[in-house]
């Protein structure tokens, strides 16, 4: 006869399942302290996450308040501008906001609603044509939008906002880029 004591089939699964549990506890509290608390609430107790540059993610970034109409900045050569422009858009109606660009130039941007999402379509269209024709890049409803674009043509290329309140709403319109705005 053997002294080996065998365990239970059921208890053997048990312990394992409690074994898993554990492990998956331990591995979720190391990438807690190690990249969700850096990179989330800039909340380093390792220094891991400033190593790895974690900790950049969980740092807004800064939005100037802006106190005048629009501020025009050249920031180098080649005609690269950066504004920061107020839009009011009237109660119960719609407003574009433009800018002439080339064939192929860029656009960074990014605009923040005051009151709500507003809904919007930045689109484009070529210099020179009179069909009506128009190429939107993004058509949604949002309150806040940041990206870039590259114009695919030479001619006007922006947003149009509508405001479905009944009061006006004012966007902070960020841009940077190789534009002229349009008048």
């Amino acid at each position: 006869m053997s002294n080996d004591k065998k365990i239970p089939t059921d208890l053997a699964s048990k312990v394992s399942i409690i074994k898993a549990c554990l492990a998956a506890l331990v591995i979720s509290a190391i990438a807690l302290v190690f990249i969700v608390l850096p990179a989330e609430y800039d909340i380093d107790p390792s220094g891991f996450g400033a190593t790895m540059g974690l900790t950049k993610l969980a740092q807004p970034e800064d939005v100037n308040t802006l106190e005048s109409k629009h501020i025009n900045e050249k920031v180098g050569p080649g005609e690269l501008s950066q504004d920061n422009i107020v839009v009011t858009v009237p109660a119960n109606k719609g407003i574009e906001f433009k800018f002439n660009m080339k064939k192929y130039e860029s656009m960074e941007y990014d605009w923040l609603s005051d009151s709500g999402a507003l809904y919007f379509d930045l689109h484009g269209e070529p210099e020179g044509d009179t069909s009506g024709y128009f190429l939107s890049y993004t058509i949604a409803t949002a309150e806040t939008m940041k990206g870039s674009f590259i114009a695919p043509f030479t001619g006007s290329h922006g947003w149009y906002w509508k405001n479905t309140s009944d009061k006006a709403v004012s966007i902070q319109l960020m841009v940077k880029g190789h534009y002229t705005i349009k008048k």
